[in-house]
């Protein structure tokens, strides 16, 4: 007898919008792109591009998505007010695939101390919301805010006003994390079972994590008869931040035969897409978190070493080539040629362009003349530098600087802009990092207040290289650099300077628009 297919799962990505609005995640246009692509390679079947309204920017960073991004529904998030929903159908209307997601406010708490409205005005402006956001396209989604703490009965009737005004998806948001699986499961079984017209739509959730549960509570969903999940990349969002893609992802593949439910998620495409909104947004996956972290698939006990060595499922659920990590870490040496750092490359997850590849191919030459041997890491760190690179108004020519115990740093800095060159020498800071930034800061006349400094080792040994994130802020806005090399203080002074190179971009593009 023929196993039946498993049921298809969409997966509704919000990590350019609920996920950028995690403290210090947000991203400009190129970025926001940059990932949208990445999505779609994933496999991802709706992206929610941002919240067109909030900004003029975020409105740019929505309609440039929908207009260069083919391969994915495009979705706009808008409150049920028109202006808001007007704004996001002039930003997704030239998409392949459009959405507009409306969503209000329906819980007890919420209509009492934020809305300040009675239940038969949430379903009056429910219906006007969705009519009006299906008068621009078919595709409408609809949100009943808070509903994991909204009275069923009246949560029935407004999805039940939803889906008669045009909504074809229905979300059901536990948007402050409070639900547990049981809760969400019997949620959505009394909507399956108690809203007429429920038939008529998709049924979906979207779970925070406020008390660790996102995951299970969307599985708990899906258990019950959704048939969307709304999740982000590393789980990145408001708080404690929403459900995780990855995660939700493999716990349905790795446990099929529990579920019956699979996605159209290109699982290989996992490990490279974290990475890359790991870098874009600087918020660094953990060592032990689920699938993607460094430590999902190492081990150390002995015991289980010795299962491993004897049958690998001994100790393992899942391949780490399903996910994206590769079978060997220990890859490259100096001897290698440019065919296999692109092979290597490639095996990653990476697309390198020729110029692209010419550059991590020196690089790599220089760092492998510095260590015996190069791993995944070291390689993926190199071309990440590469991909993400912003345009050298200043770089460094040379820097010097000595420092001791109960001693003044003295540093002697010389940075190119163009043709010219700039050189300072000065006794200042509390450490020779320091003294670097504010000779930087001299030279280039930018001041920033650094609001993070993180280091850690991109693989193993004492010639690992070092990777350093810094966070700036100038003139209210935040600036995020990016460097690695096996010495930490030309690793921290080059971040720094990235840093400073993209507050430079942003100044040359605004003087040049005046």
């Amino acid at each position: 007898m023929n196993e039946p297919e498993p049921r298809k799962i969409k997966i509704f990505d919000t990590t350019l919008r609920d996920g950028e609005q995690s403290p210090g995640a947000s991203m400009n246009l190129a970025e926001k792109t940059k990932i949208a692509q990445a999505l779609v390679e994933l496999g991802v079947d709706v992206i929610e591009a941002g919240f067109p309204i909030a900004s003029d920017g975020d409105f740019e960073a929505v309609r440039d998505i929908a207009k260069n991004v083919r391969g994915a529904t495009i979705c706009g998030l808008a409150r049920c007010c028109d202006g808001d929903i007007d704004r996001a159908w002039e930003a997704i209307k030239h998409s392949e695939r459009a959405r507009i997601h409306v969503f209000l406010a329906t819980s007890a708490i919420h209509r009492e101390f934020k809305l300040k409205a009675g239940k038969e005005e949430i379903i009056r402006r429910t219906i006007e919301g969705v009519r009006r956001a299906a008068g621009y396209c078919s595709d409408v989604e609809f949100s009943p805010e808070d509903a994991s703490r909204t009275e069923i009965e009246f949560l029935r009737d407004v999805v039940t006003a939803a889906i008669d005004a045009g909504a074809t998806t229905i979300n059901v948001p536990d948007t402050v994390g409070y639900a547990t699986p049981a809760q969400m499961y019997s949620v959505i079984s009394q909507l399956r079972k108690r809203v007429s017209n429920i038939d008529r739509a998709v049924i979906s959730v979207h779970c925070h994590n406020d008390l660790g549960m996102a995951v299970a509570n969307s599985l708990a969903a899906i258990e019950a008869g959704a048939g969307q999940i709304e999740c982000t990349i590393n789980g990145i969002g408001e708080r404690a931040g929403n459900c995780s893609l990855e995660e939700i992802v493999m716990a349905l593949r790795t446990r099929n035969d529990y579920y019956h439910a699979d996605t159209n998620i290109v699982s290989p495409r996992l490990v490279p897409t974290s990475r890359l909104v790991a870098n874009i947004t600087g918020m660094k996956v953990q060592r032990n978190k689920a699938i993607v972290g460094q430590n999902a698939f190492a081990h150390e006990a002995g015991i289980h070493q010795d299962g491993m060595l004897k049958e690998r499922t001994t100790y393992e659920i899942m391949r780490p080539e399903d996910v994206g990590f590769t079978k060997s870490d220990l890859v490259l040496g100096k001897h290698s040629g440019r065919a296999a750092l692109a092979d290597r490359a490639r095996t990653l997850g990476y697309r390198l362009s020729g110029e692209q590849l010419n550059t991590v191919f020196a690089q790599f030459k220089t760092l492998a003349d510095k260590k015996k041997e190069v791993y995944d890491g070291d390689l993926g760190a190199m071309i990440e530098q590469q991909i993400h690179a912003t345009p050298e108004l200043w770089s460094i020519r040379s820097y010097h600087v000595s420092t001791g115990s109960g001693e003044t740093p003295e540093v002697k800095l010389t940075l190119c802009r163009g043709e010219e060159e700039y050189t300072t020498e000065m006794a200042c800071g509390d450490g020779p990092i320091d003294a670097i930034f504010l000779a930087i800061e001299k030279l280039t006349g930018i001041s920033v207040v650094c609001k993070d400094f993180h280091v850690h080792s991109v693989t193993v040994g004492k010639d690992a290289q070092g990777e350093v994130m810094v966070e700036v802020e100038h003139n209210g806005r935040i600036y995020r650099g990016r460097s690695v090399s096996t010495d930490s203080i030309e690793a921290s002074t080059k971040a720094f300077l990235n840093a400073i190179n993209r507050i430079a971009a942003i100044q040359n593009k605004e003087e040049g628009s005046e």
